[in-house]
């Protein structure tokens, strides 16, 4: 039970404080999302680089990854596909895109997946599948041309009431979106196919008797996390490529506002005496404060530091869930996570205009549609079992 409450915890926890860390960073500075996915990609590597590294036995050992369950192509292809999916869709937010926009527009993932599922694996579908793409298509189109505000921030909603207009900047960054919903969209047919030809994860067993006789041995790293980790390490290099700009989106938060941290007590009395006044209440305040004293940090490096814990947190979280249950359970999962975030980002950053109404309605629609195609996937197990026990 302990271990459901923490892995659903991760998912909404981590996710929701995720997605609102990043509005919070791309409404200051919306060039930034190259910066924001190479620091979740480093952490993500350097969280998982100890449980996959060895030594070797020699005279000399020396460091080395662990040998792996899946080659080292499949993962290769994958790794490619993940990084630019998680970097076109930060970059998108340099063009303009609200987060609900971004929220909502990936959630029309299903569309791409049923059409290359059908193009490129031969997959056929239900009906209650297809109609349920179709309100997902309808409900993404609403809600990218009804966004009430150009930016995710309280303060440019005050500005103006007008709906977003289809600049050449906003169409760029759909377009952004729709590559990376392809991207995503192959992903999963890559990631299907390296489980069909390499397995799935053995289930652990459930028998308490059986699981009882066996000798402990000591447990082997579970797929998803030897998955997590050789996604984001393999692609550091990548980043090679746009150093330029992850050098000059770092300038950019570095030069932004700065917090003023007191190193003593002084300092803090005068920086801040309201909260200094219990610690100082009978000591006489210095008439200045030394620079050793203080120290000025940038507050873009606070949001930017949750955001990639939190970006941890959240892909532990799905992961772990993947391991536990079936696809159709982390898909409808996921889809409440995805409503949670859409709700606390516009009731914090959304107006009260007509095109919130239109955003929510165009929210609905994805989110019924999505809980459609999950549930109509589903088959009926009760007749196909009622029949067995005749036979």
């Amino acid at each position: 039970m302990f271990d459901w409450i923490a892995t659903l915890g991760l998912i909404f926890g981590g996710c929701c404080s995720n997605a609102l860390s990043l509005e919070q960073i791309t409404s200051k500075y919306p060039d930034s999302g190259t910066l924001i996915t190479f620091f979740q990609f480093l952490l993500i590597s350097l969280h998982g680089l100890p449980r996959h590294l060895e030594f070797s036995n020699g005279r000399f050992p020396y460091p080395r990854l662990k040998a792996r369950k899946i080659p080292i192509t499949p993962y290769l292809v994958q790794v490619a596909l993940f990084y630019f999916v998680s970097l076109l869709n930060n970059i998108a937010f340099g063009y303009k895109i609200p987060m609900p926009v971004h929220i909502i527009f990936r959630s029309g993932g299903l569309i791409v997946s049923m059409v290359l599922g059908y193009l490129l694996s031969g997959k056929r579908y239900t009906l209650v599948q297809v109609a349920s793409v179709i309100i997902v298509t309808a409900g993404v189109a609403i809600t990218t041309i009804s966004a009430s505000k150009p930016a995710p921030k309280a303060s440019l909603a005050r500005e103006s009431d007008a709906p977003i207009q289809f600049t050449a900047t906003y169409a760029i960054g759909i377009a952004i979106l729709s590559i990376a919903l392809i991207f995503a969209g192959l992903l999963g047919l890559v990631q299907d196919w390296t489980y069909a030809k390499y397995g799935r994860p053995s289930p652990k067993a459930t028998n308490g008797a059986a699981a009882s006789q066996q000798t402990p041995k000591k447990p082997d790293e579970p797929s998803w996390q030897e998955s997590l980790f050789y996604l984001h390490f393999l692609a550091l290099p990548m980043f090679l490529t746009v150093h330029e700009d992850l050098a000059a989106q770092f300038r950019a938060l570095h030069a932004g506002p700065r917090l003023v941290l007191p190193l003593s007590l002084s300092a803090l009395h005068q920086t801040y005496p309201t909260l200094s006044y219990p610690l100082v209440a009978n000591v006489a305040p210095a008439t200045a404060t030394a620079a050793t004293d203080i120290l000025l940090v940038p507050t873009a490096y606070f949001p930017l530091l949750l955001n990639t814990l939190t970006q941890l947190l959240c892909a532990a979280g799905v992961h772990r869930l993947t391991g536990k249950v079936s696809s159709l359970t982390v898909t409808l999962t996921l889809v409440v996570r995805k409503a949670v975030s859409l709700v606390i980002s516009v009731l914090l950053y959304g107006g009260d205009g007509k095109g919130n109404t239109r955003m929510w309605a165009g929210a609905v629609l994805v989110l019924s549609g999505t809980i459609g195609y999950a549930l109509g996937g589903k088959p009926a197990p009760r007749k196909a079992r009622a029949k067995d026990k005749k036979e």
